[in-house]
């Protein structure tokens, strides 16, 4: 059966409480020290395929130096004219890297060279690990200097755990048979999954129905 991804928007702000470590614990774990142990120079790559919370562990760290009144550096292959180094940033964030163009490659080499000096982190991310990485020289060898974390896919009975515990979080009882209809019938990318339990969550106190499948089919025709 055809999965299905909804354009159903973004909920909530990722955060790092909410990003399920399972297999990807020591990432998680590391991650959330470098956003509290600040002032020393440190550089991180995440690396794997779809699904596996790249982008979720990025944006949940620019929501944690936001909620910090901090700033950082963001760039992914939609901002096309990256801003000049800031050595206010707490930490710059470079997402998706394996996707930049030349102009974005500069400027990311030229954000590393300043961080390194002003005692910046540096988290990137892309799909592939650093060596593999079709960049330039330079900013390839940067990305792989430091810690290197390949991030791993949740397993059914991961994801049925996830989905389980945020239901609890929200108030709400998810039963059997709903889990199995969404993993059988959605992405079984975490965020989306994340999005689609949102948007459920509110449909149902909207109409005054319990999550079922009905409820869950009626939604869908309102988007």
């Amino acid at each position: 059966m055809q999965q299905l991804v909804l354009d159903i928007g973004l909920g909530t702000s990722p955060t790092l409480a909410n990003f399920f470590g399972g297999p990807n614990a020591a990432a998680l774990q590391h991650v959330q020290q470098a956003v509290v142990d600040t002032g020393r120079p440190l550089q991180t790559y995440l690396w794997g395929g779809p699904a596996t919370g790249k982008t979720h562990m990025l944006r949940a760290v620019r929501e944690a130096y936001r909620v910090q009144a901090a700033r950082v550096g963001w760039m992914d292959p939609s901002v096309y004219e990256p801003p000049e180094f800031d050595d206010t940033w707490a930490a710059v964030l470079l997402d998706d890297v394996h996707l930049y163009n030349p102009a974005q490659q500069h400027m990311a080499f030229k954000w590393f060279v300043n961080a390194q000096t002003c005692s910046c982190w540096v988290l990137g991310a892309g799909d592939v690990p650093p060596a593999d990485l079709k960049l330039r020289e330079d900013l390839r060898t940067r990305l792989g200097g430091g810690n290197v974390f390949a991030l791993q896919l949740l397993s059914e009975a991961e994801l049925r755990t996830v989905l389980a515990q945020e239901a609890q979080a929200r108030g709400v009882h998810l039963s059997a048979e709903v889990v199995d209809y969404l993993l059988r019938r959605f992405s079984r990318d975490l965020g989306s999954l994340m999005q689609l339990l949102e948007h459920l969550d509110r449909y149902a106190l909207q109409t005054q129905r319990a999550i079922t499948i009905p409820l869950v089919k009626s939604m869908l025709e309102t988007i």
